[in-house]
């Protein structure tokens, strides 16, 4: 069968679409696995000195003009003023909103931004970009420096992201940071879905959903950052980038 790339999909995007689709000569991993670490080595020079962050995902397609926007741009306010730098994959949307929350509060707003084949512009309310080229290399970054993961509505993406975080905290592989839900109405289909299918089915435990903070309202954000900070002892202040 012959394999295409996705429409779009041309020069380095196309590369990586051959290098998950099949077997290469040894050469050419090779040179890939060496683009890999030069990535990673670049993320981590450009956000060591971050500071401690709180990542906020959701999706780049719900505009200004709806609730979740709202929410989202209220919860970077409170995430500036209880300290934390705000961390979001620096597109449109709700990431925008939480971007320009933060930076409106005098808060720190950063974007770890992706190459896509659909090219979209990052938000202009970022303090400092850092562009992917790898998705699997940006979730790492999204999540190391982080200390809490904040979910707005979003698709296909965010539950990607949303999965990989409860996965890393329930087999051990990061500590027990809180996860956030915003949007009770949102995630209810979900949520009953675990309940009534997952658990029942014992593919999860009750402490996967228990770990679950389902909420609409960006104050209890800032009750549950502030309480990771304490437990932390981070002795966080409102701070500027």
């Amino acid at each position: 069968m012959k394999r295409l790339p996705p429409k779009g999909a041309t020069g380095d995007l196309a590369d990586e679409v051959i290098f998950l689709a099949m077997k290469r000569s040894r050469r050419a991993e090779f040179r890939t696995l060496l683009r890999m670490m030069f990535e990673y080595v670049r993320g981590f020079r450009a956000l060591h000195f971050l500071g401690p962050a709180v990542t906020v995902f959701g999706s780049a397609r719900l505009n200004e003009s709806t609730a979740a926007y709202a929410r989202a741009r209220a919860i970077g306010k409170v995430l500036a003023e209880s300290g934390y730098v705000t961390m979001t994959g620096g597109g449109p949307g709700l990431m925008e909103a939480a971007n320009r929350g933060a930076k409106e509060a005098g808060g720190a707003s950063i974007g770890c931004t992706i190459r896509l084949p659909t090219e979209y512009e990052p938000n202009r309310y970022l303090d400092r970009r850092v562009d992917f080229f790898y998705f699997f290399v940006r979730k790492v970054m999204l999540v190391k420096y982080s200390v809490a993961f904040v979910i707005c509505p979003g698709g296909i993406g965010t539950l990607d992201e949303l999965s990989e975080a409860l996965t890393l905290i329930q087999t051990g592989k990061l500590y027990d940071f809180p996860v956030v839900l915003i949007g009770t109405e949102y995630w209810k289909g979900m949520l009953d879905w675990m309940k009534n299918t997952l658990l029942k089915e014992q593919a999860i435990s009750a402490s996967d959903l228990e770990r679950l903070i389902v909420t609409d309202d960006p104050e209890v954000v800032r009750e549950v950052v502030n309480d990771i900070g304490d437990r932390l002892k981070l002795g966080l202040r409102p701070r500027r980038f």
